[in-house]
């Protein structure tokens, strides 16, 4: 009889400290997912950033790795570069404006290709023929796998006319790098070595 109770009182003892070993695995477990829980809300908190809006209202804008969107923002300034620099009015004081702005966003070599068709009577041309002309990029190759950035863009260049409409390849290259960020320049980059590749007559449609 006495046994029997021995071994009654180790089995109780056994399975206390099986019990006891259980609970203190749930609590470590419920710990350690408390603490890395309270690491992630506070990882998501510093990405939180809050403005204030002249002092009235309080604005949330959310931080992110700057990296990510260079290439995104790489493609909009080369976008945006041609756009400018080949949208041209029959109107002095516009193509200058243009000229100007797109000159903000790239070194000489896109001066001394904008003074060459200037010596050549290019612009006068388009000014003395009320010549609308304009450009839809088609698409933007750039390598980011290595820095400076090499860059190919094929576009579609439309040269209006009153008798016609010219439509054209061009195909620029350039090389992009880094910059400051500014207004004229809010990508922060900056266009190198600047080249037309090809520029040719596709169609030419009669109105």
């Amino acid at each position: 009889m006495e046994f029997k109770v021995l071994r009654n009182i180790e089995s109780s003892f056994t399975q206390i400290r099986l019990y006891a070993i259980i609970f203190a695995s749930v609590c470590i477990l419920i710990t350690c997912f408390s603490i890395w829980k309270s690491y992630s809300f506070a990882e998501t908190q510093r990405q939180k950033i809050y403005v204030l809006d002249n002092g009235k209202s309080l604005m949330m804008a959310l931080s992110q790795d700057a990296s990510i969107n260079r290439p995104v923002e790489a493609r909009e300034h080369i976008r945006r570069f041609h756009e400018l620099f080949f949208t041209l009015a029959p109107d002095k004081n516009a193509i200058e404006s243009n000229m100007k702005r797109a000159f903000a966003m790239a070194d000489q070599s896109a001066y001394h290709y904008y003074k060459d068709l200037s010596e050549k009577g290019y612009y006068n041309r388009i000014i003395a023929g009320n010549v609308q002309q304009r450009i839809e990029v088609d698409s933007i190759e750039c390598n980011f796998d290595q820095y400076p950035y090499a860059v190919k863009t094929y576009s579609r260049q439309f040269i209006i006319r009153s008798s016609n409409l010219t439509e054209r390849s061009l195909v620029t290259s350039c090389i992009l790098i880094n910059s400051v960020r500014s207004d004229s320049n809010p990508q922060g980059f900056n266009i190198e070595k600047f080249s037309v590749l090809e520029n040719k007559d596709i169609r030419s449609v009669e109105r």
